[in-house]
């Protein structure tokens, strides 16, 4: 798939002309959300391109833990803290994997089973969507 640059820059320059935090745009096959995010008072902008592809680009194999709620994954407890899973990394059920702040509330996304950390499939400050694949273990 070719990225449509101009159309991205469109896109972030409605997202701060209009004081959005988020904007999404689907065409067909493609979506493209653009999102702001604050990350120690710093603005940044994050271009996320259809997930969905980025899915299926990647054969799964493994128990996929998965984001129970929309909102930021955190792959810390604090930033510049000690990261809850590293790959390789044994847990165990129960164990939290991540944090997803939604609405200011840090939720715990907890491990559904044993196992070891096999790949952690997003980034920390990522925004991260209900059901949204965040890490896989073996």
């Amino acid at each position: 798939m070719k990225i449509d640059k101009k159309l991205i820059k469109e896109l972030v320059s409605c997202l701060e002309e209009n004081k959005l935090t988020e904007l999404e745009y689907s065409e067909k096959d493609t979506k493209i959300k653009v999102a702001r995010i604050s990350t120690n008072d710093v603005n940044k902008i994050q271009v996320v391109q259809n997930s969905q592809e980025i899915k299926n680009e990647r054969k799964i194999s493994g128990t996929e833990i998965k984001s129970p709620i929309i909102g930021t994954a955190y792959l810390a407890p604090e930033p510049g803290g000690k990261k809850f899973v590293d790959v390789g990394k044994k847990i165990k059920k129960g164990d939290t994997v991540m944090i997803v702040e939604a609405m200011k509330t840090m939720n715990h996304v907890p491990s559904s089973k044993d196992g070891i950390v096999k790949e952690i499939v997003v980034e920390d400050g990522q925004p991260v969507e209900f059901g949204q694949t965040l890490l896989i273990l073996e």
